[in-house]
């Protein structure tokens, strides 16, 4: 096989049905010589190599015994894809568009310094009613995890993923990677994922407060890791009166718990704080707080979702 343009990169922990459901949408994608697929099987026991062994002999396979958590699975396919752009989308989502490869290949091909581009994601177990966008190409400050892809010359002129951060941050801390070497992200409106997920019951998911910590502590890392040191003070202290005042003063005292938790990571990875600081100017960080934020949701005008 000759060196891909693309790569589709997933990885998967115990969702077999979600991902089957996945790879059906991808089929045109699979029989291309163009295109590299990878999965990696993060510690699954639900069957999904065995399935994927038997019905997928053109994907290769990354089979991890025990999970090893999220970021350091994307890290592994990341530093192992050989393609020019990376794709990552989640086991759970699935493309809502045509021309996908074009539509990411014009815009890396019009913005030289494009290091990533971000997808518009809707986010629901159904379908959205439409899909007619009214959207441009923007310059972002970020990008979205469950669907975006990697220009691989950007990749490697960053750091890995943080492993340590475990769960929630990484895109974040890329993106400030990036911006520290001069790439850009994009915010590519013209590809539209379908990541089948319910916003609006995962407050009442069992992992709701793991997910809370996790969210607080990681944006805590980002304030020591890149913001100039006498702005992290007064940040830390308004995004935790914020937690407090939004959820203890509002009858969430299981909110009381993981917020004292989070505290306590950031206390306990000081050290790995400061190796890994890379601390944005006080010129940079007025430059990067002008970009636009990405955006995480999108939806059909005129929906009620």
């Amino acid at each position: 096989m000759n060196t891909p343009k693309f790569s589709i990169l997933i990885t998967t922990y115990n969702r077999l049905e979600a991902l089957k459901y996945t790879l059906n949408t991808l089929n045109d994608f699979l029989v291309s010589d163009d295109i590299e697929f990878i999965i990696c099987i993060d510690g699954s026991t639900d069957g999904t190599q065995e399935f994927l062994r038997s019905n997928y002999l053109n994907i290769s396979l990354i089979c991890h015994d025990e999970s090893r958590g999220l970021i350091a699975s994307r890290n592994e396919l990341l530093n192992l894809t050989k393609a020019k752009y990376a794709i990552s989308i989640d086991d759970d989502a699935n493309f809502l568009t045509d021309n996908v490869l074009e539509n990411i290949e014009y815009l890396f091909e019009r913005y030289p310094k494009c290091g990533v581009q971000s997808f518009s994601v809707f986010w629901d177990l159904n379908v959205p009613e439409n899909t007619i966008k009214y959207e441009d190409i923007r310059l972002v400050n970020g990008f979205i995890g469950c669907g975006h892809v990697w220009n691989m010359e950007a990749w490697k002129a960053i750091p890995n993923y943080p492993e340590w951060f475990v769960f929630y941050g990484e895109e974040d801390f890329a993106a400030f990677q990036l911006f520290k070497k001069e790439w850009d992200v994009f915010y590519n409106p013209n590809i539209l994922v379908h990541h089948r997920v319910s916003i609006k019951n995962r407050s009442k998911h069992k992992d709701y407060y793991t997910r809370l910590r996790r969210s607080l502590r990681a944006g805590w890392y980002l304030y020591f890791l890149f913001y100039p040191t006498k702005q992290i003070p007064k940040r830390f202290i308004y995004t935790l009166w914020v937690q407090i005042k939004t959820k203890i003063f509002n009858g969430d005292l299981g909110a009381i718990i993981p917020i004292i938790k989070a505290i306590f990571d950031v206390l306990t990875n000081i050290p790995k704080l400061k190796t890994n600081s890379n601390r944005l100017s006080l010129k940079q960080f007025e430059e990067f707080s002008k970009l636009p934020s990405v955006k995480i949701y999108w939806k059909p005008k005129n929906s009620n979702l």
